[in-house]
């Protein structure tokens, strides 16, 4: 049944294309089967003590819905395609199956995980280095814009798992200075991204490369027919685990609107709510690089302090403003949705769309940073007239209510 979640209740159809109804036809088989088995608490999982000790370290205390149903089954050794949005978890679902996998005693790489952004790598890095502390995890981070001699270096010391962005990983490959002989498992992260982002090709080559058994887990938001076809062509017999929208993390992010009418009122509107911004940690999104710039260059103008990302800065450029983000010297980021995943800042609470997401599916990966792991956050959207049919398709799309701001915005921080 194409348009059922596994708990028989209607997914939203437009999740799932008709190829997905045409795969799971194909040759009168099901593709993929669904994997419903749930454990409510970390200790049901049979995990190993030296992981449990580092996911509780690291601050989980119960696994959420994706975390629930999607860890066990990779730890099992499955093929695992695991749907659910940004900010649910799914990072230390796959670490912790990787984690629980390797064998500690062979200092060769056994683990490969893939990412579309540099930063997303890196945080992935933290994360599977964080969780495996106590089991002395050796994890790196083969990234563009880096050393190559210095990854080389490191590889040849030895290492359990790479994580990567897909161009340094075959690079790597291709020079010998990844083996894959002892690859055993394959993860690709935020794979309908990586898609969409024309990797297609180096992932096929990629595949190429690594021993022929191998476990394989795609984790993505959305599965678009590019990701399915992956999935078809490197899988054997998967597990699909799908987590509804609405278990997913716009619970406890309040979200409001203001009306600014026109695109020129927006920055006398973020002015007036500068003061509020500055009291918590704050992301301002808007649509493109360009306007990253202009919205700087006229907040710094206005003697407000910012700061901000985009793509078309180097890399060095944006991990220093990154890490004054993450350390807290820094409380008002601007940047575009190239950095909406991988910003996982613990205390962001309030998030602006200065500019609303042209894709609903990334009204979600923007604002879902605020409330993660039931955070409490608040989502403030700037809509002008031209922004009324926007802003009522991502009420339908998430089926939420989105009011508008009430005066008394510092109180709801």
């Amino acid at each position: 049944m194409a348009g059922a979640a596994p708990d028989g209740s209607q997914f939203d159809a437009r999740q799932f294309d008709s190829k997905m109804t045409e795969l799971l036809n194909a040759e009168g088989q099901e593709f993929f089967t669904s994997y419903d088995e749930a454990y409510d608490t970390f200790d049901a999982m049979e995990l190993k003590e030296k992981l449990l000790r580092g996911i509780y370290a690291y601050g989980f205390e119960k696994p959420s819905a994706i975390q629930q149903r999607g860890i066990v089954p990779f730890c099992k050794g499955l093929d695992v395609i695991q749907q659910a949005q940004s900010g649910t978890g799914k990072t230390a679902t796959f670490c912790s199956g990787v984690l629980q996998q390797l064998d500690y005693e062979l200092l060769d790489c056994q683990a490969l995980v893939l990412a579309p952004t540099r930063e997303l790598a890196q945080q992935i890095e933290k994360v599977m280095r964080a969780l495996g502390d106590y089991l002395k995890v050796k994890v790196h981070a083969c990234v563009g814009g880096t050393s190559v001699r210095e990854d080389q270096r490191i590889l040849s010391n030895g290492v359990h798992v790479v994580v990567g962005t897909p161009g340094r990983v075959f690079d790597m490959l291709r020079r010998q200075s990844l083996r894959p002989d002892h690859i055993k498992m394959f993860v690709l992260d935020e794979a309908d991204e990586m898609l969409s982002r024309g990797f297609k090709d180096q992932i096929y080559d990629i595949f190429q490369l690594l021993p022929p058994k191998i476990q394989v887990g795609v984790f993505s938001a959305t599965m678009p027919p590019e990701a399915l076809e992956i999935t078809r062509k490197f899988m054997n017999k998967a597990v699909r685990i799908l987590v509804k929208r609405d278990e997913l993390t716009l619970e406890g992010i309040k979200q409001f609107y203001v009306n600014v009418e026109k695109e020129e009122w927006k920055l006398e509107t973020l002015c007036d709510l500068y003061e509020t911004l500055a009291i918590t940690q704050s992301v301002i999104f808007v649509n493109t690089r360009r306007k990253v710039d202009l919205l700087t260059d006229q907040m710094q103008s206005r003697d407000h302090t910012v700061s901000a990302t985009h793509g078309d800065m180097d890399q060095n450029t944006r991990d220093i403003i990154m890490c004054e983000f993450r350390t807290g010297s820094s409380r008002v980021l601007i940047t575009t949705d190239l950095l909406a995943r991988g910003i996982d800042v613990q205390q962001v609470s309030l998030v602006i769309n200065y500019d609303l997401p042209t894709q609903p599916e990334n009204y979600l990966h923007r604002i879902g940073r605020s409330g993660r792991f039931g955070r409490k956050g608040v989502a403030i959207n700037f809509a002008t007239k031209d922004d009324e049919r926007i802003l009522s398709d991502i009420q339908r799309f998430y089926n939420v209510v989105i009011e508008e701001l009430p005066a008394n915005v510092a109180d709801l921080l």
